[in-house]
């Protein structure tokens, strides 16, 4: 009989340690999947020539770029450190994503209709899309009133692929899925043609917290006190309250190609990366500022802006500090019937992988678990 649907509960999702990865133990299930979602993009160039209305051919001149987007529930970093970003705070928080690379392999495994995805029994069928030299795009976290803290996190890949099966193994510890790598040889732009291995998902329920509170949620404004703060007050008594938060990292990136070859065989981070925070809050107290001062003073860019997220013990989860930063903008709101609001962007421009004193440097509980069986 075939299946109607596919739904959450027949999916898991599974980054890779790195594009040439194939054995079971470099391939990490993320935790608190909410979504995921790809597609790709094929530019063709028409061939045409007197004497035909219609074109003779349509060439593919350019690589198809497969997009790729997922997002999760923020926890102790454990997604974070499987995805290679550094949860230490002895590097940049992005660093393991600004050097030369071959990118990441991304797996979404499917069970069959009506069965968890964690109850993967030896024979059950099963199909695998595996997303190939993912680099990262952008990464986003969305912090709010009334709702669960959430990164999603986009990449841009250079291919996708298919494979379906059926788990093999005689033991739930060793059942396993297999397919072929989606990944290609970043420099003669040839598939790898290797078979991986992969694991079946865990009860992924028990590890780190189940996700964050809002009113676990804490940010401050180190740096801004004096005549680079904002009107509204930030800090101490009758500070604003505040109600969303948003932190954005994007990396764009350039696909360098070459005659000879069929992939672009690097995408290179575009320097500077300027990563920026928005905040929305209530108006409470105004400080005494003046704009002109501001302007007609010696800049400074030494702010800074630290976010706290607090697990339901009240041990910090994941702390992210934003050294560096600027107050770039600032608007009020005020109308019949509603609060004075003001929303606020800070803008931050990476450092150096070991730079600690400017741009995004991130701790999180999660460091001590292990990925990739280590």
């Amino acid at each position: 009989m075939s299946r109607n649907r596919v739904i959450y509960q027949s999916e898991s999702l599974y980054v890779s340690k790195d594009a040439s990865s194939t054995s079971s133990g470099d391939h990490e299930e993320l935790i608190r999947v909410q979504s995921a979602n790809y597609g790709f993009n094929i530019n063709r160039q028409d061939v045409n020539q007197y004497g035909n209305l219609a074109r003779i051919d349509s060439l593919v001149l350019e690589a198809p770029t497969v997009n790729f987007d997922f997002s999760y529930y923020l926890g102790d970093g454990f997604n974070e450190k499987a995805l290679g970003f550094d949860i230490t705070s002895n590097a940049q928080f992005p660093s393991g994503f600004l050097e030369t690379s071959s990118g990441k392999n991304f797996y979404i495994v499917t069970s069959d209709e009506g069965l968890d995805s964690v109850n993967f029994e030896g024979g059950d069928p099963y199909s695998l899309i595996g997303i190939g030299n993912a680099f990262l795009s952008d990464y986003s976290v969305d912090l709010s009133v009334g709702s669960l803290p959430t990164a999603t996190v986009s990449f841009e890949a250079a291919n996708i692929n298919s494979t379906n099966g059926f788990v093999q193994g005689n033991l739930p510890s060793n059942f396993n899925m297999s397919g072929e790598t989606p990944a290609i040889d970043i420099e003669l732009g040839v598939p790898l043609g290797d078979t991986v291995s992969i694991l079946k998902p865990k009860n992924t329920g028990q590890g780190g917290p189940t996700a964050l509170r809002p009113g676990d949620i804490y940010i401050t404004f180190p740096g801004f006190t004096d005549e680079n703060s904002s009107l509204a007050r930030i800090s101490g008594d009758g500070k604003f309250n505040l109600q969303s938060a948003s932190l954005s990292v994007p990396l764009s990136r350039s696909a360098i190609e070459r005659l000879g070859s069929k992939f672009p065989f690097a995408r290179v981070v575009d320097f500077p990366v300027n990563a920026s925070m928005s905040v929305n809050a209530i108006v409470s107290e105004q400080e005494t500022r003046d704009l002109s001062a501001l302007i007609s003073g010696c800049s400074s860019s030494d702010g800074e802006v630290q976010i706290t997220l607090q697990s339901c013990d009240g041990q910090d989860a994941m702390v992210w500090n934003l050294k560096g930063a600027t107050l770039d903008s600032e608007s009020y709101s005020s109308s019949i019937g509603s609060n004075k609001t003001v929303d606020l962007t800070f803008g931050v421009q990476l450092g150096g992988v070991d730079d600690l004193q400017n741009g995004i440097i991130c701790s999180g509980s999660g460091q001590a678990r292990p990925v990739f069986g280590i």
